[in-house]
Protein backbone atom coordinates (compact mmCIF):
# COMPACT_ATOMS: atom_id res chain seq x y z
CA UNK A 1 0.00 0.00 0.00
CA UNK A 2 1.78 3.11 -1.25
CA UNK A 3 -1.02 5.44 -0.16
CA UNK A 4 0.60 6.03 3.25
CA UNK A 5 3.79 7.30 1.63
CA UNK A 6 1.66 9.46 -0.66
CA UNK A 7 0.00 10.98 2.44
CA UNK A 8 3.42 11.81 3.85
CA UNK A 9 4.39 13.51 0.57
CA UNK A 10 1.16 15.53 0.59
CA UNK A 11 1.88 16.65 4.15
CA UNK A 12 5.46 17.54 3.23
CA UNK A 13 4.32 19.64 0.25
CA UNK A 14 1.56 21.42 2.15
CA UNK A 15 3.84 22.03 5.12
CA UNK A 16 6.30 23.81 2.81
CA UNK A 17 3.50 26.06 1.54
CA UNK A 18 2.42 26.77 5.13
CA UNK A 19 5.96 27.79 6.09
CA UNK A 20 6.54 29.92 2.97
CA UNK A 21 3.26 31.79 3.50
CA UNK A 22 3.54 32.05 7.30
CA UNK A 23 0.22 30.30 7.84
CA UNK A 24 -0.91 28.79 11.10
CA UNK A 25 -3.64 26.27 10.32
CA UNK A 26 -4.77 24.23 7.33
CA UNK A 27 -8.48 23.52 7.48
CA UNK A 28 -8.87 21.61 4.21
CA UNK A 29 -6.80 20.02 1.46
CA UNK A 30 -8.52 19.16 -1.82
CA UNK A 31 -6.87 16.59 -4.07
CA UNK A 32 -7.64 15.67 -7.66
CA UNK A 33 -7.09 12.00 -8.42
CA UNK A 34 -7.41 10.48 -11.86
CA UNK A 35 -9.55 7.39 -12.07
CA UNK A 36 -6.76 5.73 -14.09
CA UNK A 37 -4.08 6.51 -11.50
CA UNK A 38 -2.68 3.80 -9.26
CA UNK A 39 -4.05 5.50 -6.15
CA UNK A 40 -6.90 3.81 -4.32
CA UNK A 41 -8.97 6.64 -2.86
CA UNK A 42 -10.36 4.56 0.02
CA UNK A 43 -6.84 3.59 1.10
CA UNK A 44 -5.65 7.18 0.83
CA UNK A 45 -8.49 8.33 3.08
CA UNK A 46 -7.79 5.49 5.52
CA UNK A 47 -4.09 6.44 5.68
CA UNK A 48 -4.55 10.18 6.09
CA UNK A 49 -5.61 10.24 9.76
CA UNK A 50 -2.69 8.10 11.00
CA UNK A 51 -0.26 10.08 8.82
CA UNK A 52 -1.27 13.41 10.34
CA UNK A 53 -1.67 12.26 13.93
CA UNK A 54 0.07 14.64 16.37
CA UNK A 55 0.86 17.14 13.60
CA UNK A 56 -0.54 20.54 12.70
CA UNK A 57 -2.74 18.74 10.14
CA UNK A 58 -4.54 16.56 12.67
CA UNK A 59 -7.84 18.47 12.25
CA UNK A 60 -7.44 19.03 8.51
CA UNK A 61 -10.21 17.76 6.26
CA UNK A 62 -9.13 15.96 3.11
CA UNK A 63 -11.42 16.11 0.09
CA UNK A 64 -10.96 13.98 -3.02
CA UNK A 65 -12.18 14.86 -6.49
CA UNK A 66 -12.07 12.46 -9.42
CA UNK A 67 -10.65 13.29 -12.83
CA UNK A 68 -12.28 11.12 -15.48
CA UNK A 69 -10.13 8.72 -17.45
CA UNK A 70 -10.56 10.01 -20.99
CA UNK A 71 -8.80 8.65 -24.07
CA UNK A 72 -8.78 9.42 -27.75
CA UNK A 73 -9.21 6.51 -30.14
CA UNK A 74 -6.26 6.12 -32.51
CA UNK A 75 -8.61 4.64 -35.10
CA UNK A 76 -11.44 7.15 -35.35
CA UNK A 77 -10.33 10.00 -33.02
CA UNK A 78 -13.38 9.67 -30.74
CA UNK A 79 -12.88 10.83 -27.15
CA UNK A 80 -14.31 8.37 -24.61
CA UNK A 81 -14.31 7.37 -20.94
CA UNK A 82 -11.93 4.44 -20.60
CA UNK A 83 -13.54 2.96 -17.47
CA UNK A 84 -17.15 3.19 -18.66
CA UNK A 85 -16.22 1.58 -21.98
CA UNK A 86 -13.80 -1.06 -20.64
CA UNK A 87 -11.05 0.46 -22.76
CA UNK A 88 -12.89 0.00 -26.06
CA UNK A 89 -13.85 2.86 -28.32
CA UNK A 90 -17.67 3.13 -28.26
CA UNK A 91 -17.64 4.38 -31.85
CA UNK A 92 -15.50 1.84 -33.71
CA UNK A 93 -14.95 -0.86 -31.07
CA UNK A 94 -11.15 -1.01 -31.17
CA UNK A 95 -8.86 -0.87 -28.15
CA UNK A 96 -6.14 1.38 -29.55
CA UNK A 97 -6.09 4.64 -27.66
CA UNK A 98 -4.05 7.41 -26.15
CA UNK A 99 -5.03 8.45 -22.63
CA UNK A 100 -5.49 12.22 -22.39
CA UNK A 101 -6.68 12.52 -18.78
CA UNK A 102 -7.24 10.45 -15.69
CA UNK A 103 -3.71 9.60 -14.55
CA UNK A 104 -3.27 12.85 -12.61
CA UNK A 105 -2.68 13.31 -8.92
CA UNK A 106 -2.72 16.96 -7.87
CA UNK A 107 -3.12 19.13 -4.82
CA UNK A 108 -5.97 21.25 -6.16
CA UNK A 109 -6.39 23.62 -3.24
CA UNK A 110 -5.44 24.34 0.35
CA UNK A 111 -7.70 26.26 2.70
CA UNK A 112 -5.56 27.83 5.39
CA UNK A 113 -5.16 30.89 7.58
Amino acid sequence: MHELSICYEIIKSVEQIVIENELEKVSKITLEIGELSTIVKKYLLDCFAPAVENTMFEDTIIELETIEGIAICNGCTTNFNVIKNNGYCPNCGIRDMEVISGKEFLIKSIEAY
